[in-house]
Parts: C-alpha cells; structure tokens; sequence
C-alpha cells in the first residue's frame, strides 16, 4: 500500500465514522432508541469498505463502530461495558456481521479490478490483432500499385523510342491510376490515425446525418464520375453523435468498393436508415457478390472482395475494409457484409 492509499484510508473511515456517529445521535434523540443504530454503521462500514483499499480499513472500522454503540449509545452511556446481560452476544452479532460485510465487500471490489484488468489485456490483444492484420493487409495491397507503377514506368523509359503514341497515353494512364489508387489507401491509413491508440476511441460531434452522407457521395464523384448512385435518406432530420471525416471514409470506401468489385455497371444503392436506437447505412450493389468461404475474413484485413484468381493482379480491398471495421467500432458500431441474392451488402450502425 502507498502512502497515498494510506492517508485515503485513513481520511475515508474517519470521515464516515464521522457522518455514521452524528446520524445516529441525531436518530438517538429524536426517537431515544438504540436499536437501529448499528444498522447505521453497518452501511458505513461498507461505504468504507468499498472506497478503501484492502481489508484493514473495514475490519478496524467494524471493531470502533461497535465500542462507539456500546459506549455511546448503550447504558451506561460513557462506558464500554460488554458484561451487562445479552450484550455480549449483541455486540459480537454485531461484530461478525460488520466484518462480513466488509470483507464480502472488499473480496467483490478486488473481483471487479481484476475483471476491468482481464478486459484492459484482451482490448490490447485485439489492438495487436488489428495492427498485425493491418500489416499483412499493407505488404499485399501497396506492393501491387508500386509493381505496376515500376513496370510501367520501366516499359515506357526503356522502350519509348519504339513505342507509338497510343502506347505511351496507355502507359502513363496506368501510372496514373495506380498512383491514384496507392493515394487512397495512403489517405485510409493515415485516417486510423485519427483514432485514439490507447482508448480505440474517436472525438465526437454532433453531426447531420444527410450533410454526411451527401459529402461522402460529393467526394466519391469527384474519383469517379461515371459511378452511378441511388441514395436514401430518412425524412427526419437526424443528428448523430460521429466523426464526420472517418464515417465520410467509410462510406467512400465501400461505394468504390462496390464500384470496382462488383463487375457490374448497375446503379449502387446508398440507403440510411433508423434501426432502434442505431442509424443504419448499408451499401447495395448488384453484382456477382461475395464469396461464401470469405464473409467471415473479409474484414480481418486478410483477404479480399472477390475471389482473385490471377494471383496478385488485381488491387486488393483489405486494407480499406479493415480501416472500415475499426472505425465503426471505435464509434460503438457493427459492420457486416453479406450477399442478398442479386449482389453483396455491406450494412454498418451508428449508436444515436
């Protein structure tokens, strides 16, 4: 025990047995019994035993409170005297029922701190988790946009006297959209910054949820302005407690990853809605979906949207789901991903 601990204990059980004494004369002279007393201190002893540390505090403060009954409040007033008849076996009740108390009390208190410590060591394995699964989720996906970039690059330096115009426009355009492609995933990783590290927690505002959605939709266009969208969003003017920017980039990467991944030109549905005490916004595409065998990976930052059988060809999508799933359980949300029949859904909630 510190010094600190010493002195709170100290200063916590004199200042209840304080309260504990001044309650009961006040009770002692408006109803002159002292039956009920020692229920008074009962309740201080587990006031004590609960804000103190260890089990000395509330055994000493059990052994005053019963010398305080018996020579306060028992005749002959002023006097400790166990001898009279029944005392003796009234005091030691007592006695034994107030260092139960404390004891019980104390015993649930350490319970609670080694359960608050079991969940502080998994929230950190979780961390550890993620970090790794973001990990392994860069050194795939950054590694195919800088290949194509070099062997782009590399064509057009080595052979750009043989090659036509067309071929050159062809190369530089896949420089270009890689290049576009290896920012975006740069802007998603510097956005888990904005999480906290020590507390997976995010600094909230008030925020409109139309205003947020039409900005996500507004900057997605402005990537791709061939995309076509259908958006819904509730009548009622909602309010919602979030990060705007990191819910903007959610939504962002999971309209361009349907975009991109659902092999289909067919509009994308953006729908918000009030789900209980949750807003909800799911992505509807009507593609060729998601594979049944990766629904449960596929925000681990271990795989990707589609199946990618030509090996290491196509950009990856990990590193954005990934991002997508700590944000919204930063915010105290869920994220799930499903196939509905015609294509894949991706849904995620927002506590209101």
């Amino acid at each position: 025990m510190t010094k600190q601990e010493f002195r709170n204990n100290i200063i916590i059980t004199i200042v209840a047995l304080g309260i504990a004494t001044l309650l009961s004369y006040g009770f002692f002279l408006i109803v002159n019994d002292a039956n009920n007393i020692s229920l008074i201190y009962v309740l201080a002893i587990v006031l004590i035993a609960r804000f103190t540390s260890g089990y000395y505090p509330g055994f000493i403060a059990s052994f005053i409170s019963v010398v305080i009954v018996n020579c306060v409040f028992t005749y002959p007033f002023g006097e400790v005297n166990f001898t009279m008849a029944g005392y003796p076996v009234t005091f030691i009740g007592m006695f034994s029922i107030s260092v139960i108390t404390s004891t019980t009390t104390s015993h649930l208190k350490t319970q609670a701190e080694m359960i608050n410590e079991r969940d502080k060591l998994l929230m950190e394995a979780e961390k550890e988790k993620m970090r790794a699964n973001l990990l392994r989720a860069i050194s795939h996906d950054l590694r195919t946009p800088l290949t194509a970039i070099i062997g782009s690059s590399s064509t057009y330096l080595e052979n750009k006297t043989y090659l036509s115009e067309g071929e050159k426009d062809s190369l530089v355009e896949h420089i270009y959209e890689d290049s576009n492609w290896l920012l975006n995933m740069v802007e998603n990783l510097l956005t888990v910054t904005r999480i906290n590290a020590n507390t997976a927690s995010v600094v909230k505002t008030e925020e409109s949820v139309e205003e947020v959605v039409g900005e996500a939709v507004t900057r997605l266009k402005k990537r791709l302005p061939d995309v076509a969208i259908r958006v819904k969003v509730p009548d009622e003017f909602y309010l919602i407690p979030m990060d705007a920017t990191l819910i903007e980039q959610v939504i962002i990467n999971l309209l361009e990853n349907a975009s991109r991944h659902s092999g289909t030109v067919d509009p994308i549905e953006l729908n918000v809605w009030k789900n209980g005490k949750a807003m909800q916004f799911d992505v509807i595409d009507y593609g060729k979906g998601i594979a049944e065998e990766r629904l449960d990976t596929i925000f681990d930052g271990t795989d990707t949207y589609c199946s990618n059988e030509s090996g290491d060809t196509s950009r990856g999508i990990g590193i954005g789901l990934s991002i997508c799933k700590t944000i919204i359980s930063a915010h105290g949300g869920i994220i799930t991903a499903a196939n509905h029949g015609k294509g894949a859904k991706f849904s995620f909630t927002l506590p209101i």
